[in-house]
């Protein structure tokens, strides 16, 4: 046979019977017993016995039901016809951006290869077909319940507290409202004071800003500085380092006064009560510490140990740590996206707060006393009303996270630092950003205003400079470190002191006084 010679496949149709065979199944099972009964009346019974125990006489009383497998088709066909029946009666909008939009509503792909504005009409009328002519209805109806389920989680919420955080707010409020009363009468007071007045002390402020130059520089640990700050009577320098130890230096000659000991790792921060250096029977402690593994201790000037631990952090790291400005209270940052209010007189928490979706990294309080502000990771600041839980001011505007902020005396303005190198002005009156700063070249550490009028601003970075800015946002000094990231700037102007730490282990004092 040759390779050239041609085939001819002929494909066997299949032979479809219809009806029912169970007549024919019958008669054909009868005739073969019959054939049975009379092949084994002629031949032995042996030979009939190893047949049948051979196996080769298949006798069977199972039949194949084809009635309904033919059902099964025949409903198929009809449920067939009845959907392209329903599909042609359902009205499509000839309008291809709704059927686009119909489309996405159901979750299908709004075109498909080579697919025209008919052809998609027809795949919609198909799928409405499939799902129902009010599946479009459905769909809308399960996303408008999406989105008030949302709006319903953003929406405040508030829960019955403590009785101890009424207490806490009743008395936050009777001291605050007596002080706001106070610096509204002192504000017109300077107001009413002669324009040349006012220009003639901030020049001379100027001046005495433009003359600092650095007084000293100390060694503080063998590991990173992270925190520092002035004592109330700026003759105490307190820093925290990332050897667990705090320290007290004396000021201006930066000798080694105490080493607090009590930490276990990373100290975050270390702040003075407001009354620290009032008699020992009218404080009630001196420093305030925290540190990475959550922990928070309180110390006294008489004692290298802590004085009380503050419990209730752990095992998330606690940034940042501020006194309220009566000294009563005890604000704290913690990495867990909240912040607690603790109450140093009742020894519990009052408030645990919470609202940012990242770790809340720095906290700042009014001078009133009334209001505080945070500021988190999550690029967002947020003003609290310490009187009624109430969130009164959202700050949002920074590109990343936000590492400084503070309040400044008049009691209304906010400057925020953050990662992106920007430095905000945010008025609590107007509830809106008022300046944006690009100050520095890197993030922005720390920021802090001067506490006796406002005058300035001090900013500190990663791009190794300390900026002071004056009310008009302009630069009026710059500290360049050559090769140091600034951790820290503090700021004390009863003798016009700053405090600057880096990363090399080191602080350095300046003082316009020296020359």
């Amino acid at each position: 046979m040759s390779d050239d010679e041609d085939f001819i496949y002929v494909k066997k149709q299949n032979t479809v019977h219809y009806g029912s065979l169970e007549e024919q199944e019958r008669a054909r099972l009868a005739a073969i017993s019959v054939n049975e009964k009379s092949d084994s009346d002629g031949l032995p019974a042996t030979v009939t016995s190893s047949g049948d125990s051979g196996g080769n006489i298949n006798i069977s009383d199972e039949y194949m039901d084809l009635e309904e497998e033919m059902n099964r088709d025949r409903q198929a066909l009809l449920e067939e016809f009845e959907r392209r029946k329903r599909a042609r009666q359902i009205n499509v909008s000839t309008d291809d951006e709704e059927v686009k939009k119909n489309l996405r509503q159901l979750g299908e792909p709004i075109c498909l290869f080579g697919e025209g504005p008919a052809d998609r009409r027809s795949r919609l009328r198909d799928l409405l077909a499939k799902l129902g002519e009010d599946a479009i209805k459905k769909k809308q109806e399960e996303e408008e319940e999406r989105i008030q389920q949302e709006k319903d989680q953003e929406s405040t919420w508030y829960h019955e507290g403590p009785e101890s955080l009424r207490i806490a707010r009743m008395w936050i409020a009777k001291y605050s409202l007596p002080r706001a009363k106070l610096r509204l009468e002192k504000s017109r007071v300077e107001r009413q004071q002669l324009e040349a007045t006012r220009t003639a002390h901030r020049q001379e402020l100027q001046k005495k800003l433009q003359a600092m130059t650095i007084f000293c520089s100390q060694i503080g640990d063998n590991r990173p500085i992270s925190f520092c700050q002035f004592s109330p009577d700026s003759k105490m320098l307190a820093t925290a380092s990332w050897s667990g130890h705090c320290r007290l230096w004396n000021v201006p000659n930066c000798d080694l006064v105490r080493n607090l000991q009590g930490h276990n790792c990373n100290v975050g921060a270390i702040v003075w009560h407001p009354q620290a250096m009032d008699n020992e029977d009218k404080r009630v402690c001196a420093l305030a510490s925290c540190a990475f593994d959550g922990s928070v201790k309180l110390w006294n000037l008489s004692s290298s140990d802590p004085l009380a631990d503050v419990e209730g952090h752990a095992p998330h790291r606690v940034s940042r740590l501020a006194f309220h400005p009566s000294g009563r209270f005890l604000g704290t940052c913690c990495f867990d996206s909240s912040w607690r209010l603790w109450d140093l007189e009742q020894g519990e928490e009052v408030l645990h707060q919470e609202g940012h979706c990242k770790p809340v990294y720095c906290i700042s309080f009014q001078d009133d006393g009334s209001v505080c502000a945070t500021g988190g990771l999550d690029a967002f600041a947020r003003v609290w009303d310490l009187r009624t839980g109430r969130c009164i001011m959202f700050m949002e505007g920074h590109l990343k996270s936000v590492y400084g902020i503070d309040f400044s005396p008049n009691g209304y303005h906010i400057a925020t630092g953050s990662e992106d190198n920007m430095c905000k002005i945010w008025d609590l009156r107007r509830r809106t950003s008022l300046y944006t700063v690009p100050a520095h070249m890197n993030l922005i550490s720390s920021i802090r205003y001067q506490r006796e009028g406002g005058h300035f601003l001090v900013t500190s970075s990663y791009d190794n400079t300390v900026k002071l800015w004056s009310l008009a946002l302009l630069p009026t000094l710059t500290f360049c470190s050559k090769s140091s990231q600034i951790m820290l700037v503090n700021y004390k102007f009863k003798n016009h002191y700053f405090a600057v730490i880096n990363v090399k282990l080191k602080f350095h004092l300046f003082n316009s006084k020296v020359l």
